[in-house]
């Protein structure tokens, strides 16, 4: 017994010093790697740019809404770089006005951005060379139809000998879990209100619904002509012919078809490439990325436009997201704010809990009852709960490819009966005080009667949502659920229709609340909320990836259920949410 405690005893002790030399160890890296970050950072933001410089503007990035500090797990693995949108935005701009920049070349390695941040981009890149500089790109080993469609604002596209353009067009992907909830017998219960509210259906159906297949063609259709019609008039090309093109497999032809079809201006190594640079610029040019440029502070004064982020699913079970209690504490702090004068909601979401979008919607509301705008911004999606805490601004803008809409509202119960008796071996009885005392348990499906009464209260949310967006439009409710029915609009589609006022970005957002509540140019803005700090960060991300670790180890092959099953069992019931649909 005393060998065995001894045996014990030692174990425990060699594990915990090897814990703490392995955290240690963990540790030292990571400040090694912010350290790095931090003095990369300081070159990049007080390192003078020299004349003769060149704005590479490098597409190996995921673009978000938001800046956040360096990252400093890119450093440790190596990773895609994530880019706040605003802040790239705003630094392009603002290399468009130097001196010393002469021109922008795009690294062509694979962006990863949303529809409307693309496009954003796009008008960003135009703006530059608008300024009277040059803009090339260049495509090392392979063109994605993102980054093709930056590329197109360029007025010379080069890619290497072996590289290739891919354009094929859009589809979209709906994963649907219907026989993954059967095989582990998970039933689940459906209430909804509108033939398009399509969020439900990877729980009800192996595939889409015509209503959805209808709706999706649509709003695809409508910003594929958009993206076809902008790179067709920046090529010199019709198009029809571009849609030729993305017919045709363009992936799989070689660089000579790429140049005898006018999808590029040359063929050339990076070496000839920077030769290039070289006679355009000067002998001694130099690269400078966007971080490097210094933005001016050209609006000042002592009234605050305060921009207020919403990005994610609102009250998901994510852990990035849109938590509705500190948005509201945000806004109704910002409300009471007395230097505070008007409000952007930068709106980037897909929606999500009907309650938690419900109480976004009555703090925008009191906000403005303290005779303060508001004006929206929406990002690549403003949809379902998205447009709820949207519709009473009083002035929303959107791009043309913007999602927004899916005014609509359902009720998701999952029921395990089938996976506790049939699988698991466990029965249940039931003894009760009253006839619905079981109600709410995972464990037994909802009677007719329970049923009856939660769809009676799903109808109850439709009517209050359309009825928000009708106050806020200025509409009747009867034309909101004309073009409701939970039905996704693309962004032009969108102004047509009177969901949104204009087209425009969030710089466009910022400067109509100022003119809104006529503040002329004596104004500042002010982000919300503040941006976390990179240990935050780090830390939080360290323990979402050990816990997912433990977890993928413990179940093996059992883990994509248990994903699965954690969103569906985890969310709130009743939902204002756009189906979690992938765009390529």
């Amino acid at each position: 017994m005393l060998k065995k405690f001894f045996i014990t005893a030692l174990g425990s002790f060699v594990g915990t010093w090897l814990a703490l030399i392995i955290s240690s160890v963990m540790s030292i890296l990571i400040s090694f790697a912010m350290l790095g970050a931090l003095a990369k950072s300081n070159i990049s933001s007080t390192s003078k740019i020299n004349d003769n410089s060149v704005l590479l503007l490098d597409l190996g990035m995921s673009v978000s809404d938001r800046s956040s500090q360096d990252d400093i797990f890119g450093d440790i693995y190596g990773e895609s770089k994530t880019v706040g949108l605003i802040d790239l935005l705003r630094r392009i701009d603002a290399a468009s006005e130097k001196n010393e920049i002469k021109g922008m070349v795009i690294s062509c390695k694979g962006i990863s951005a949303g529809m409307s941040s693309l496009y954003e981009i796009r008008e960003a890149i135009a703006r530059f060379r608008e300024s009277g500089k040059f803009v090339y790109a260049y495509g090392y080993q392979a063109i994605s139809q993102a980054d093709y469609y930056l590329a197109s604002q360029a007025d010379s596209i080069f890619i290497n000998p072996e590289a290739v353009v891919d354009i094929h067009g859009l589809a979209s992907q709906n994963l649907m879990f219907k026989r993954l909830l059967d095989k582990v017998g998970v039933e689940m219960q459906v209430l909804r209100v509108g033939t398009y509210k399509s969020a439900v259906e990877p729980y009800m159906l192996s595939e889409i619904s015509e209503a959805n297949r209808r709706q999706q063609e649509h709003y695809m259709g409508s910003i594929w002509s958009t993206i076809a019609k902008q790179m067709a008039i920046s090529r010199h090309i019709s198009e029809a012919r571009i849609n030729e093109l993305a017919d045709s497999m363009t992936v799989a032809k070689g660089s000579d078809y790429m140049l005898s079809v006018g999808l590029v201006d040359g063929i050339c190594y990076r070496q000839e490439m920077e030769d290039k640079l070289k006679q355009l610029v000067d002998e001694d040019y130099e690269f400078v990325e966007p971080g490097s440029i210094s933005l001016p502070n050209e609006i000042s004064g002592d009234n605050e436009v305060a921009v207020v982020y919403c990005e994610g699913e609102i009250d998901g079970s994510e852990d990035a997201g849109i938590i509705s209690d500190e948005v509201c504490e945000t806004i109704y702090d910002l409300a009471e704010n007395d230097d505070v004068c008007a409000m952007v909601l930068r709106v980037n979401s897909p929606g999500g809990s009907a309650f938690g979008s419900e109480q976004i919607w009555k703090a925008v509301a009191d906000f403005k009852a303290k005779d303060k705008k508001v004006v929206v911004s929406m990002g690549d999606l403003a949809a379902s709960g998205g447009y709820y805490i949207s519709c009473g601004a009083d002035y929303i803008f959107a791009e043309p490819t913007t999602l927004t809409g899916s005014i609509g509202i359902f009720g998701v119960i999952p029921c395990v009966k089938q996976l506790s008796e049939e699988t698991l071996g466990i029965n249940t009885d039931v003894v009760k005080t009253n006839a619905n005392g079981e109600f709410g348990s995972l464990l037994i499906p909802l009677s007719d009667y329970q049923r009856e009464a939660m769809q009676q209260y799903i109808n109850r949310g439709y009517d209050l949502f359309t009825r928000r967006c009708a106050d806020g439009r200025g509409v009747s409710q009867d034309s909101i659920k004309a073009i409701a029915e939970g039905r996704v609009w693309d962004g032009r589609t969108a102004k047509y229709i009177g969901l949104i006022d204009d087209f425009g970005s969030l710089s466009d957002a910022i400067e109509m609340a100022a003119s809104l509540q006529e503040l002329g140019e004596d104004y500042y803005v002010a982000e919300y909320p503040e941006v976390k700090n990179r240990w935050q960060r780090m830390m939080e991300r360290y323990m979402n990836e050990q816990a997912e670790a433990k977890m993928r180890s413990e179940l093996g092959v059992l883990y994509e259920y248990h994903k699965v099953l954690k969103q569906v069992l985890g969310r709130q019931h009743v939902l204002c949410l756009m189906e979690p649909l992938k765009i390529e």
